[in-house]
């Protein structure tokens, strides 16, 4: 099984609510779609969202990337033959992690599809069913109680609480939806960047003095202010989860070697895909440090791949993989069923897709 050609494409999907972050405001998925085709009719498929705030990636670059320089040094290898494909690729462009990414995923479908076997049970096979968290957007504190309020009778027992952008309103935002959800429901808090270390450390005090009950706090300080996550991280009780910090392996090996954070968040588009994810949860495996495995906003497409990658190792224990949840239509047909918080890994070959509807 050979490669013969690589295109790609857009793949969109319109969201339910608009998803605002510290970072930015989106109010539909407009992502890269990837199909790599070999000589045996075979198709595997990827997808990469342009994050320029968070990646550096924009549409333009990704699609170019793959199409100038990953494509010409993957055609005619042997779909078989992951490690020369994953070395041609990383030394065809530097950096571009979301292009590499969906190039990986559509690789690793079709390996899968050459094996004969769902991806996860190639990668380690723990588990086939997981739950996911639902995201909360950054709004009034009214309005993300209202919010979460609707994730719970969804059936979500984990929710994802988008904070960063005023530490006062911060805590009443929190204080909000625990008033009208109360404390069954686990609730994680993402800064995405949002606070300065010393700041962060008051914010955190505070909630934890008030009983908010809050899970892990995730990238609290700027993604290259290690010093200060760490400084976050001596100086608090709750987990501190370290995501936009971690890029890569040796990301990894810093942060978790420092005690930078408690835990890693691992994302394909960040990672440049699962080969070099594989390799973080090899890290984390031998320092006994749980990981999350997370997205950026993106369809079932791309959110699939990260899926069997959680399915099959031990050491991801937090599940972050609700962009199918936030989108209002499937941009697949097959693959992982995905029933709100519960995700049943599929039986097919590869990712399991029979067909991309919302690809153009």
């Amino acid at each position: 099984m050979k490669i013969k050609e690589i295109k790609v494409g857009q793949v969109s999907a319109p969201l339910k609510k608009p998803f605002k972050t510290a970072l930015r405001t989106v109010y539909k998925v407009e992502n890269v779609g990837v199909m790599v085709i070999t000589d045996t009719g075979n198709i595997g498929y990827g997808e990469a969202a342009p994050t320029a705030v968070i990646t550096g990636d924009t549409k333009g670059s990704i699609i170019d990337g793959i199409e100038n320089y990953i494509a010409p040094k993957l055609v005619g290898l042997e779909i078989q033959n992951i490690e020369e494909i994953m070395h041609r690729m990383d030394k065809a462009i530097i950096g571009n992690t979301s292009a590499k990414s969906a190039v990986d995923m559509a690789i690793y479908d079709l390996f899968g599809q050459y094996h004969n076997a769902p991806l996860y049970k190639l990668l380690g096979g723990y588990r086939d069913e997981l739950e996911t968290d639902l995201t909360i957007s950054v709004n009034s504190p009214e309005e993300m109680a209202k919010d979460s309020i609707e994730a719970v009778e969804r059936g979500y027992k984990v929710l994802k609480i988008k904070v960063g952008l005023d530490g006062e309103l911060d805590i009443k935002r929190i204080q909000a939806i625990r008033d009208a959800i109360g404390y069954n429901v686990k609730l994680r808090l993402d800064a995405n960047q949002g606070w300065e270390a010393k700041e962060a450390v008051k914010i955190i005090r505070i909630m934890e003095d008030k009983g908010f009950d809050i899970e892990l706090i995730e990238q609290p300080v700027l993604a290259k202010d290690f010093h200060g996550l760490k400084y976050v991280t001596d100086n608090v009780d709750t987990p501190i989860l370290a995501d936009e910090s971690v890029f890569s392996p040796e990301d990894a090996i810093e942060i978790i070697q420092n005690r930078a954070a408690d835990l890693v968040n691992i994302k394909l588009a960040k990672a440049g895909g699962i080969h070099n994810a594989l390799k973080i949860c090899s890290i984390a495996e031998i320092y006994g440090v749980e990981c999350m495995i997370g997205s950026m906003l993106e369809t079932k497409l791309s959110v699939s791949a990260a899926v069997h990658l959680a399915a099959a190792k031990k050491i991801i224990t937090k599940m972050d993989l609700d962009g199918p949840g936030l989108c209002s239509e499937d941009s697949v047909e097959g693959g992982p069923k995905f029933e709100e918080y519960k995700i049943t890994l599929n039986k097919e070959p590869g990712l399991g897709f029979k067909k991309v509807v919302n690809w153009s």
